[in-house]
């Protein structure tokens, strides 16, 4: 009998051993479990808590059914009641399948079409997204596995706990059992909307890499023809240069060629990416009017660009006037760009009158001031010369016939290689414009003033060194009239001239007297 009594007090010590060995293995499972943070567990834990609630809820609800409404106990669970109810909407989307974002199928929308260069990097990027989206379904799938691991470690511990004690375990294992069941499910699902997106999205990585395989072609073709564009407008521009020995014309061929090759190049690209032409006209009349309405001015430079090369009425080296709000540059023309004239500004009359002595200077008139403003070419047409004036004040006792003849004589010595080069220019001239009359030779006019004459001279002149000429022939006149007794430059000149002559009259009279005493002086 005593030896009966050990045989059983030894069971129950390993028995006991046993289950305290199963319950630690099981707690360390759980505890890894726990560690994992896992969003499919968190998921799951929300299912069972909304299990857990809707049960409670329907506890209270019949706890209720059966108390008084206005008793403590019904009011304290009619509170307990609302606070259940409120979790129970939270966790609603955890109500029937909880594993509905984890497991469905990434939906492949919107696929873009690569039917231009810079859409390449829009497919690119669509199908490293494919990708990303790939890889985070392959991890869920991962951690699925090792969560499925464990439960089978967990049902084979509660398996063999039951078999040690049925009654305390018998419950645990079937929720173990649910558990497996709904992350098998999860799992098959996951694992068919893993294949069928891999097939989807093979099908649409190849075909969004065959359409930038066609642009990327199509690309070098369009930058072929742009390349023997630019090549056949370098060759023509070399040529310029080497046959053309006129700068002026080179320099507007240059231009030329610029302008048609970027404009060719422009189009190579527009007819080659884009689809519907009529729609690009539609487009382009539609912004081509708001643009001329919010910058006027800058349609207006370029319309009056496209007005000076048509028309030619200035080209690059022209002398030209240009007047605008009350300022007056005179310049030789650098460059005519789309919106701009570059001007060199020369030191000319304008610059002593006008300017404060201040030249040099490079002016960027806008092209708008053809329209708007007063733009003079002083060397239009191959017309390299322009009329210029001098006038003297002479007082009204003096010879005025003389004056006239010294002014016309000087002016026509000085100026008359001008006058023949006019002449021949205005004759060219008679085949574009109207004219009747041309004479190029000085021209003298008196006019008269309060306190004397006024005698005007005019003559031709360089336009690119008008103040030389102008300095010379003002020199030549005034010295002539100083050395002609009956010509004089206003009053006060007119009077030191009498007063000079007086002195020499003087001074002979003076030489008379003392030669007459030394002879006399010599005789006696």
């Amino acid at each position: 009998m005593r030896g009966f009594s050990l045989l059983f007090l030894l069971l129950g010590l390993l028995f006991a051993d046993s289950v305290s060995e199963l319950q630690s293995k099981l707690d360390n499972l759980n505890k890894k479990l726990e560690k994992n943070d896992s969003v499919w567990l968190q998921k799951y834990k929300n299912f069972e808590d909304y299990g857990k609630i809707s049960l409670e809820i329907a506890k209270i609800q019949d706890n209720l059914k059966k108390l008084d409404g206005n008793s403590l106990e019904a009011n304290t669970l009619k509170h307990s009641l609302q606070a259940l109810q409120h979790q129970e909407k939270l966790l609603e989307s955890y109500k029937t399948n909880p594993f509905k974002g984890l497991v469905e199928k990434p939906a492949i929308t919107n696929v873009p079409n690569i039917n231009n260069p810079l859409a390449i990097v829009t497919g690119l990027s669509y199908i490293k997204a494919m990708r990303a989206k790939l890889t985070t379904l392959q991890q869920h799938q991962k951690v699925l596995q090792q969560i499925i691991a464990n439960i089978n470690e967990r049902l084979e511990i509660l398996q063999e706990l039951r078999a040690l004690d049925s009654k305390k375990w018998e419950t645990s294992l079937y929720q173990e059992k649910v558990k497996k069941i709904e992350f098998k499910s999860a799992q098959n699902l996951l694992n068919a909307s893993l294949d069928a997106y891999v097939k989807d999205m093979e099908e649409t990585t190849q075909n969004i890499k065959a359409q930038i395989k066609d642009q990327l072609f199509k690309l070098l073709y369009v930058l072929l023809i742009a390349c023997a564009s630019i090549v056949l407008a370098w060759v023509l521009k070399h040529l310029s240069h080497k046959y053309l020995y006129n700068d002026e014309r080179a320099y507007t061929i240059n231009k030329a060629i610029n302008f048609i090759n970027a404009n060719v190049v422009v189009l190579i690209f527009l007819f080659a990416y884009l689809e519907n032409v009529s729609y690009l006209v539609t487009m382009l009349g539609f912004v081509g009017a708001g643009f001329a309405i919010a910058m006027r001015d800058l349609f207006m430079s370029m319309l009056g660009w496209l007005t000076m090369i048509l028309k030619g009425s200035v080209h690059v080296g022209d002398r030209i006037k240009v007047s605008k709000d009350g300022n007056t540059y005179v310049g030789d023309v650098l460059d005519i760009s789309m919106l701009y004239i570059t001007l060199f500004e020369d030191v000319t009359l304008t610059t002593y009158l006008k300017n404060n002595g201040r030249a040099g200077r490079i002016v960027f008139i806008p092209n708008n001031c053809i329209f708007n403003g007063l733009l003079t070419n002083y060397s239009h047409l191959g017309l390299k010369t322009v009329w210029d004036s001098l006038d003297f004040f002479l007082t009204f006792d003096s010879n005025h016939e003389r004056a006239k003849e010294i002014a016309t004589q000087i002016a026509t010595e000085c100026s008359k290689d001008y006058s023949q080069t006019t002449a021949t220019q205005l004759a060219k001239m008679r085949t574009k414009y109207a004219l009747r009359t041309i004479e190029t030779a000085p021209k003298v006019f008196y006019m008269a003033e309060k306190e004397g004459m006024r005698l005007y001279v005019s003559y031709l002149t360089n336009a690119y060194a008008t103040l030389t000429l102008r300095s010379t022939i003002s020199t030549a006149i005034v010295q002539a009239f100083l050395k002609t007794h009956d010509v004089f430059l206003g009053p006060a000149l007119k009077e030191a001239q009498e007063k000079q002559e007086q002195e020499v009259q003087e001074k002979q009279v003076q030489e008379v007297q003392e030669k007459q005493e030394k002879q006399e002086k010599q005789g006696d």
